[in-house]
């Protein structure tokens, strides 16, 4: 029997923050509310598997197509966070905590190539390239979008 998968229609709400820590990891939460609402059909505008995603899967040596697949048995939030620690790269509380800090600091504007790109990305929102960390553009992002909708 198949189980249907629940999440959010993100086409009316965020996903959760990339700051939002499960099982000690940033960018995973966002990461399985976009795969579950991928699979509920309620994606919208964003995307799962996308170089935001890779960042916590290629760090750990996981594919975003073993993720999804574990996402589609119904595993839960905690289910999850286990099921990332155990498969890949096995890494140490330290290991995890230094890449949390490294990608809650990261900043495109610091990428050579991607300076220009970041720059033109953040000023709609009236944000500086120079101090503001990829997070808290997605933060911004996302909250300018559910604003518009609902106006």
């Amino acid at each position: 029997m198949e189980q249907k998968v629940n999440g959010q229609d993100l086409t009316k709400v965020a996903p959760r923050s990339p700051k939002a820590r499960l099982g000690g990891y940033v960018i995973l939460s966002r990461t399985l509310d976009k795969c579950r609402a991928l699979l509920a059909g309620d994606i919208g505008e964003y995307h799962f598997d996308c170089p935001l995603d890779n960042m916590l899967f290629g760090w750990k040596g996981i594919k975003g197509d073993d993720f999804k697949a574990e996402v589609e048995k119904g595993t839960d939030d905690a289910g999850m966070a286990q099921w990332v620690d155990a498969h890949g790269t096995s890494k140490t509380a330290v290991e995890k905590e230094s890449w949390c800090k490294e990608k809650l600091a990261f900043n495109f504007n610091d990428v050579p190539e991607k300076k220009e790109w970041y720059a033109e990305q953040l000023k709609p929102l009236g944000l500086d390239p120079a101090t503001t960390p990829l997070f808290d553009w997605l933060e911004a992002d996302d909250k300018a979008s559910y604003q518009k909708a609902a106006a």
